[in-house]
């Protein structure tokens, strides 16, 4: 590769070479010097090859006397290219303006990349780096990583770290996030495990505190689970801070109503385009003043950075706002439509209230039409996490309960 590229600087001449006497011209080559690569035989009086533009005007001296023809069949480096902007010299002015100004743009920040977020949104990162003087245009050289990183701390208490290091055109922007501390469990407070609701319990882990039921049995809303209070055969009772969890099974029912009646856009088929184009931070708009076309109107808004070649990307982005404006109709909603619709509403209540623990089982659905609306129930069969933490009432504050009781 190396190589390749040196011949191109140097400059490179493809040539055909038709003598009587090949072997003769291939021993005056060697004789002077002249280096000839990639030859490659066309027939018993022809080949080709490869040279460089110095040795091809020194080869066209050298077979003036012999009986040689050679044909030029292209011509590649930097020379020849140089050689044709001598007639374009716009073109050439042009080339090297692009050119500086690339090399002056490597000292400037033209684009982010922001890694190891997952929380806090890249654009509010980007945001906070705004306001500490790290944005588009920005000189890189003038960043000041620790000041910078200080004052964004401050700006996103979500963060614990964060990097900045500008390296060209690109700012690499590494963070890391604050890791919440877990609650703390309280183990000194004297606590039972209840049941929150009723159900039929499957499978119990008792932690700290006396187990009260089995598996397979059926409790209800308030039951003792795992008491807190533990009976010691010669010394009396112990109070712990009761802990662990039970699941069982549980069976739920949820109710919701849908109209049988609904808004629904109908786009009236205009559209209206308008054009602008972003330079840095700069908005330039290609058309007159002017807002929101009304409101029924939705508004589309299509991007497109200017990117060269190695994923180079420029701070030149052309905005296209496309309007389309629509009217809203009342249509009618069939029963089924109407009742898949509230069971995916249901559904995702009841997930909600499961957690991250409870699990669904099975589910139905039932409706009733009534007044122009229809009412929906979800009966469902699910598995959950049941045990709540009950304090114990102490003597201590039994007593004070009992002296404020008139």
């Amino acid at each position: 590769m190396l190589e390749r590229w040196s011949h191109l600087l140097r400059g490179e001449v493809t040539l055909r070479v038709h003598c009587a006497f090949p072997e003769r011209m291939l021993n005056l080559c060697a004789a002077r010097g002249i280096a000839l690569w990639d030859v490659t035989w066309k027939g018993k009086e022809e080949f080709a090859c490869r040279l460089s533009r110095r040795d091809h005007r020194r080869l066209r001296r050298a077979v003036r006397e012999m009986d040689c023809d050679l044909e030029v069949e292209g011509r590649a480096g930097v020379p020849f290219f140089l050689g044709r902007m001598r007639r374009r010299k716009i073109l050439a002015w042009g080339l090297g303006l692009c050119a500086a100004g690339l090399l002056l743009g490597s000292f400037f920040v033209l684009d982010f990349e922001v890694q190891g977020n997952s929380t806090v949104t890249e654009e509010e990162i980007l945001r906070s780096l705004s306001k500490n003087g790290v944005t588009l245009g920005t000189f890189g050289l003038s960043v000041d990583s620790e000041d910078v990183r200080n004052h964004v701390l401050l700006d996103i208490p979500e963060l614990s770290w964060i990097a900045v290091n500008v390296s060209g055109f690109r700012a690499h922007v590494q963070v890391r996030e604050r890791v919440e501390v877990p609650p703390i469990v309280d183990r000194t407070t004297p606590a039972n495990i209840v049941a929150e609701r009723d159900g039929l319990v499957i499978r119990i882990q008792a932690l700290e505190g006396h187990q009260l039921v089995l598996p397979g049995t059926t409790v209800e809303k308030g039951q003792l689970l795992i008491s807190g209070v533990e009976d010691l055969d010669t010394t009396g009772a112990m109070i712990l801070a009761g802990t662990g969890k039970v699941w069982a099974r549980t069976w739920r029912e949820l109710t919701v109503e849908m109209p049988l009646e609904t808004v629904q856009k109908v786009y009236t088929g205009k559209t209206k385009n308008r054009f602008a184009l972003v330079l840095g931070t700069k908005r330039i708009k290609f058309y007159g003043k002017g807002g929101s076309e009304g409101e029924m109107c939705d508004k589309i808004i299509k991007r497109t950075t200017l990117t060269l070649p190695g994923d180079l990307k420029l701070p030149v982005t052309w905005v296209q706002e496309t309007w389309k404006p629509y009217t809203c109709e009342t249509v009618d909603v069939t029963p089924t439509q109407a009742e898949e619709a509230a069971r995916a509403l249901l559904l995702a209540q009841l997930s909600e209230e499961l957690g991250e623990e409870g699990t669904i089982s099975s589910a139905v659905c039932s409706s009733q039409e009534k007044d122009g609306r229809l009412r929906v129930t979800l009966k469902a069969e699910c598995v959950e996490q049941i045990g709540r933490v009950e304090e114990i009432p102490t003597a201590t504050e039994e007593s004070t309960t009992g002296e404020a009781s008139p």
